[in-house]
């Protein structure tokens, strides 16, 4: 995975389209991480500004200084961050919020979710969605408490369904980062992964 894609880039950031399965950050039993990857691509190491889900692919922002990196964790908070996610059935309102606290640490935080249903068959569904809070595995957490999990998530997906379909990847995705304040007018878009082109995704897409 030493090849990335780069979807923007100029002195301030550098904007990737993250490939699923790609930690973001190294750690232990993790050889190889989007942040030593970014180490040997450029002298100044780029410093991540927020993070993904290793399963989860997708538009990702590194800021090239730390004056940049507090500049954009700062306009992240007013972002619109945009994933697409295929989901099992549909959910009963075909645009809303989810609003259901997550537990953080031992404690139970206030979240939010924007969706829209883009489309659907009534067994699966595709969505696009906007955490507007930034709890670990938001998007994840809250479609499975509303009964839409994921497809392919092996953690709070419908385990059964991911085997009989034939699921290896996540199918979350995040699409659209876009950034309009503090002088900054940026929007960035990452394609859909080709594993996205399986028989469900294939006929709702």
């Amino acid at each position: 995975m030493g090849n990335l894609d780069i979807l923007y880039e100029d002195d301030s950031v550098i904007i990737i389209n993250k490939p699923a399965g790609l930690a973001v950050q190294g750690g232990k039993g993790i050889k190889t991480s989007l942040d030593k990857i970014l180490a040997q691509m450029r002298p100044c190491v780029p410093l991540l500004v927020h993070r993904l889900d290793r399963d989860t692919s997708g538009v990702l922002l590194a800021a090239k200084t730390k004056e940049s990196a507090a500049l954009f964790s700062h306009l992240l908070g007013s972002a619109v961050k945009q994933y697409i996610a295929v989901c099992a059935g549909c959910p009963k309102e075909r645009e809303g919020v989810i609003q259901l606290d997550i537990p953080v640490h031992g404690k139970m935080k206030k979240s939010r979710t924007k969706y829209r249903v883009t489309k659907s068959d009534g067994e699966f569904s595709v969505l696009e969605v906007e955490p507007k809070t930034g709890r670990m595995h938001q998007i994840r957490r809250h479609l499975a408490m509303t009964g839409n999990p994921i497809l392919g998530d092996d953690k709070y997906g419908d385990f059964s369904l991911n085997k009989s379909l034939r699921l290896k990847r996540l199918l979350l995705h995040s699409h659209k980062l876009s950034i309009k304040d503090g002088g900054i007018n940026l929007s960035v878009q990452a394609p859909l992964p080709d594993y996205f082109s399986n028989q469900i995704a294939l006929k709702l897409l």
